[in-house]
């Protein structure tokens, strides 16, 4: 059985990932820094539905306690390496770049774009050492476009989308591909002020996403069936434009 870790996945679209993992037969290992509740539920779920996941506290903004977790799990699991990490956690803080405050910018870029490297470079040690393994960013369709409110939020998302393509080209050599993708209006608790009769008329499918499409399209990226894709981004957004 292989593992993949979650970070984020005590939140909606990380929930459905790990949930969709975990049917998919890895054991999964969901993360969270401070939403417990949402963690231990998705596990719950994912128990009663006979799967295997554990969830795992630390905080993905900070290089050393993601090196602690690592390193402990390994010595709990007698050895072994995460084949499959998905770099889901996310943050944003909405306002005009004139009114953003420093803590607004820092702390989305930390979430959503210094997590990347502080949880990939670990994992990826022991990938390349085995000669496998698969990483999947989510990103945002706000990093493919630019969004008004969101200047951090999308320079985040759009950085990672940038070394989801530069770092395909470092592993792929080595049977590890990189690849992301990018949720556009997905109904969770973080689009529950936006009106979506306003929006849908901007999306051909003429509704917001839910979780779990975003989850099957992660599903389908860390299976064989996508061996041969490495450094692209898919967009899970209704064909919006």
């Amino acid at each position: 059985m292989k593992t993949a870790l979650v970070t984020g996945g005590s939140g909606e679209i990380g929930g459905a990932i790990c949930m969709r993992l975990a049917l998919s037969g890895f054991h999964v290992i969901i993360n969270y820094n401070t939403n417990k509740s949402g963690a231990e539920a998705t596990l719950e779920k994912i128990l009663k539905a006979g799967g295997s996941a554990e969830t795992v506290q630390f905080d993905v903004t900070d290089k050393n306690s993601v090196t602690e977790f690592y390193s402990d799990w390994k010595k709990r699991r007698g050895g072994g390496y995460i084949e499959v990490l998905v770099n889901n956690a996310g943050k944003t803080a909405d306002n005009m770049l004139i009114m953003m405050d420093d803590d607004e910018w820092e702390s989305v870029i930390n979430v959503n774009l210094n997590s990347f490297f502080y949880v990939t470079k670990p994992l990826l040690k022991d990938m390349l050492k085995n000669r496998y393994g698969r990483i999947i960013n989510v990103a945002s369709y706000s990093g493919m476009r630019g969004m008004p409110l969101q200047t951090n939020y999308s320079a985040a998302k759009a950085g990672l989308i940038g070394a989801t393509k530069a770092l395909a080209q470092e592993t792929g050599r080595y049977n590890v591909t990189v690849n992301a993708v990018a949720p556009g209006y997905i109904k969770t608790k973080m689009t529950v002020n936006i009106d979506e009769n306003s929006l849908k008329k901007y999306i051909p499918l003429n509704r917001f996403g839910m979780p779990g499409e975003v989850a099957y399209a992660v599903d389908f990226l860390v299976s064989e069936k996508a061996s041969y894709i490495n450094g692209q981004v898919i967009p899970v957004n209704g064909g919006g434009v």
